[in-house]
């Protein structure tokens, strides 16, 4: 069915591109912009994971360099039954986290250095569990091709201005269809796009609490991580925004509105959703990867340092940048965090 839905939504998007190919130049425009589609769905299958990690500044880690973060992965895709996919970090003070990758066998998880300061053991392995959810079920994929080819639409849009209005008979349609192409096809690229982003994230996030064993956990860091995001800006994401919907939480903004215009679902919604598994009894005893005793059940603002050590507040100001912390050797290297 995850297969099924996956070819419908690739489908829709390149009849999407293919449409406004139509619009700026007729049957001539919707052939090349098909060879376009098809060569960017090609290219995407197999480079989408290196482009999002390069564009985040990823560094790859492992179990000598951040030995407590990568036994959380390590121990999370045991109880998933998943390869163990590689394991990135970001040196970013705002928490936040996604995954990528075309299939569970080449996957990658990565997470911001901010994620590792801010939260606590439980919360982090939870918001690990949510990723590799993603891994599971293959959304790495669908959604790393779906922004790809949403910019494109967008970008052929912004060509029909300039090229669309032409009366030499290419446009079928016109001023009418420069309006179409301009407006109405990224529009629609967009909504689908977010859509399916928001549907999936209900999905890991309930899978996820099941891999790490408490839907509270998951519950508490969804928390923290909203409420950080809106103080914190995330200059990444900000100069690539097609990428905002493969995070946990949206890096773009404290997105408030569970709408039909959200990247994501209401953080308080995805809260409660968890809650109410919490109480129905979903989830498996805690594994290795996390203490028995849940800290991750508070939610309020909380001074106290976690198993990490040196943890701060929530409500502190972005740390400054240290030459190594909880998680063992600072793997940017010797120039240090980016300024």
């Amino acid at each position: 069915m995850n297969m099924m839905r996956t070819a419908m939504l690739l489908a829709t998007m390149t009849a999407l591109f293919m449409g406004v190919g139509y619009l700026i130049g007729g049957s001539g425009g919707m052939t090349i912009a098909f060879l376009i589609a098809a060569g960017m769905n090609l290219f995407s299958y197999w480079n989408s994971d290196k482009m999002v990690l390069r564009m985040n500044h990823a560094v790859e880690v492992d179990e000598r360099n951040a030995p407590e973060y990568y036994a959380i992965v390590r121990g999370l895709a045991a109880n998933a039954g998943l390869p163990m996919p590689k394991v990135y970090l970001i040196d970013n003070p705002q928490p936040n986290a996604f995954a990528t990758g075309r299939n569970p066998e080449n996957a990658a998880v990565a997470a911001t250095t901010g994620l590792l300061q801010r939260l606590s053991h439980e919360e982090v392995a939870a918001v690990m569990a949510h990723e590799l959810a993603h891994v599971e079920n293959r959304d790495t994929l669908i959604m790393t091709i779906t922004a790809t080819i949403a910019g494109a639409i967008s970008m052929l849009g912004n060509f029909a201005f300039f090229f669309g209005g032409n009366r030499d008979n290419n446009n079928p349609l016109g001023f009418i269809g420069v309006l179409v192409a301009m407006i109405v096809a990224p529009f629609a690229a967009m909504l689908v796009q977010m859509a399916i982003s928001r549907t999936r994230e209900y999905s890991a996030d309930r899978r996820g609490a099941e891999i790490c064993g408490n839907p509270l956990w998951l519950a508490s860091a969804l928390d923290k991580i909203a409420r950080n995001v809106e103080r914190i800006h995330n200059p990444e994401a900000e100069r690539n925004p097609a990428m905002a919907p493969l995070f946990i939480i949206n890096p773009l903004s404290g997105e408030r509105m569970d709408n039909l215009f959200s990247t994501h679902p209401n953080t308080e919604n995805r809260i409660a959703a968890l809650q109410a598994m919490a109480n129905e009894g979903v989830g498996r005893p805690a594994s290795r990867t996390a203490p028995q005793q849940p800290t991750a059940q508070r939610t309020a603002p909380s001074s106290q340092q976690g198993p990490w050590g040196g943890r701060p507040s929530e409500e502190a100001a972005p740390e400054q940048p240290r030459p190594s912390g909880p998680w063992g050797r600072n793997p940017t290297g010797p120039k240090g965090p980016r300024s």
